[in-house]
């Protein structure tokens, strides 16, 4: 069923487990990511970016999308649709008057006090329509900044006068993950984690986590890491799969059976972090 995030982030907040945000693509990924977790039993967070709203035709027909392929499917695992990264008030409320469960918005690249005006008026829109909000404090960075992203760590002070002024629902604070792979060695501040977990009581959001190993994910759970957001890492699982039947089937020219060739990869990647993540047969509890 499709919901927002706040039951399942405080279940997973509860019982030390972190529930999966995929980033869907298109059709063929939306499918393969919830049947995979539908077999599993698994919570899922479909996350939507601003470009791969532009890219599936907009927020409307991404929500149909989702929507009427959890009916085609028979989707009975607790599943919420959520714009990854807005960029701005006006895209949050384009999103969740499109039917989005819940949305982030990403004002990071202001200061404090912009940031947090921002995402109160998200915020403030949001909740009335029982849409969930995801905040982001800090840089989370991507390659494009550097090595390892550029990443500006987020300031425990900040988080807590954030959160407080903001009535957000979870929190997304810069600790050492980047966007996309990584160059060099993940360095997340496990302490610093903690110390959010414990001064703002809220489910915190670890993004870029396809580049981290799978014992810091584990200890970043244990620090409050309710939601790990994945990407590049089914993107390298699927163009694998697709890659391989180009080179041996040079007759194929379906564009189905091209996409298709992925799906077995991706499937495989995410049951791995399901399994990382202890989601597998905990639908039932959300």
């Amino acid at each position: 069923m499709l919901e927002n995030m706040k039951n399942m982030l405080n279940c997973a907040k509860n019982g030390k487990y972190a529930v999966a945000q995929f980033n869907i693509n298109n059709l063929e990924w939306t499918r393969f990511i919830l049947e995979e977790c539908q077999a599993n039993n698994s919570p899922v967070i479909l996350g939507v970016s601003e470009g791969a709203a532009r890219y599936m035709g907009g927020y409307k027909t991404v929500f149909g999308l989702v929507k009427n392929l959890m009916e085609y499917l028979n989707i009975t695992i607790p599943v919420a649709l959520h714009l990854d990264h807005g960029s701005s008030y006006e895209v949050c409320v384009e999103a969740i008057d499109a039917g989005f469960t819940s949305v982030m918005i990403d004002a990071s690249k202001y200061d404090l006090a912009t940031n947090i005006e921002i995402t109160k008026k998200v915020v403030d829109y949001a909740h009335p329509r029982n849409v969930t909000v995801e905040g982001e404090i800090g840089h989370i960075g991507g390659n494009e900044d550097g090595v390892n992203g550029g990443i500006l760590y987020a300031e425990v002070n900040d988080c807590v006068e954030y959160c407080t002024k903001t009535d957000l629902d979870f929190l997304a604070p810069a600790l050492g993950s980047v966007h996309g792979p990584y160059k060099g060695e993940p360095v997340l501040a496990f302490d610093r984690m903690s110390e959010i977990k414990e001064k703002t009581n809220l489910p915190l959001v670890l993004h870029g986590g396809s580049g981290i190993y799978d014992d810091q994910i584990r200890q970043a759970i244990e620090c409050g890491i309710c939601k790990l957001n994945i990407n590049t890492e089914l993107q390298q699982a699927w163009t694998l799969g697709v890659r391989e039947k180009l080179n041996t089937d040079a007759n194929v020219y379906d564009p189905r059976k091209v996409i298709k060739a992925g799906e077995a990869n991706i499937k495989q990647a995410i049951k791995a972090k399901l399994e990382l993540l202890k989601t597998i047969n905990i639908a039932s509890n959300n």
